[in-house]
């Protein structure tokens, strides 16, 4: 089973470059980094597991989802790429460098450290599985259910940029059982070698999924990283405060 990718660019001399989404998200969440990256380097933008068009699967963990991404850049021929990750994506951008660092030249986390977290999606998974999927006709529909357990309309338009219209009504592009059965996992950490090449973790300013308690596991495993903080955005930095990730990730990659 392959992942579902759009492939932006033409493939040249320069590395091409992977990016993840992360959870309850798709391919197209990235488009805002991926799209001016394409402009020098082949990007593959991807689907995870049960995100997106890519297939449904029952194991979700962050080694079998690194695997998928080595598998496809296998399909692909390409034998080294730069990594981006986002969330859930960071984590296993983090497990492939960890794992297959000949894999990866460079890499690139957004607003996630190399931790196991607390739950924290619980209303989420409370709004979605209250979305009656039969009754409603749109997404306005969708959104004044959500909002009922969900007060951010940014994090609501979020999710339902995912709701998408069949021939049979509406459904959840992503995998929802699959991914409330392993949340455990979700929240896990990625393990393995450090990964001594250059990386850069950004972050949002306020955001409180990279913490200063974060330093000391990210040293550990990365010790080749830098830090740079976005100000005035959270954890979607990339939709908040495009101009400033872009530049922050160009400023990186053309650095020796």
């Amino acid at each position: 089973m392959q992942l579902n990718y759009t492939q932006l660019g033409e493939k040249t001399d320069a590395l091409p470059i992977v990016i993840i989404h992360g959870l309850f998200g798709s391919k197209e969440n990235l488009n805002v980094i991926a799209k001016p990256l394409s402009e020098q380097n082949c990007v593959i933008n991807i689907d995870l597991r049960n995100h997106g068009q890519s297939f449904h699967n029952s194991e979700m963990t962050y080694t079998a989802m690194a695997d998928d991404v080595l598998k496809l850049l296998d399909e692909l021929t390409i034998s080294r790429a730069i990594v981006i990750g986002h969330s859930m994506g960071g984590k296993v951008a983090m497990q492939m460098a960890l794992t297959n660092s000949n894999r990866v030249e460079k890499l690139v986390v957004l607003d996630i450290a190399p931790t196991k977290y607390s739950p924290r999606h619980q209303q989420v998974f409370n709004g979605l599985n209250n979305v009656d999927l039969q009754a409603i006709t749109n997404r306005s529909d969708a959104d004044k259910q959500l909002a009922e357990y969900i007060q951010e309309a940014g994090v609501r338009q979020f999710l339902l940029k995912s709701l998408a219209k069949t021939d049979s009504g509406f459904a959840w592009r992503f995998n929802l059982p699959q991914l409330i059965a392993s949340y455990d996992n979700i929240l896990d950490k990625p393990q393995g070698d450090a990964f001594k090449k250059p990386t850069l973790f950004i972050k949002g300013a306020n955001s409180d999924y990279i913490l200063e308690a974060h330093r000391g596991e990210i040293a550990a495993l990365f010790p080749n990283a830098k830090a740079k903080i976005i100000a005035g955005a959270g954890h979607w930095l990339h939709a908040e405060k495009p101009s400033q990730v872009n530049l922050a990730i160009a400023q990186f990659l053309s650095a020796d």
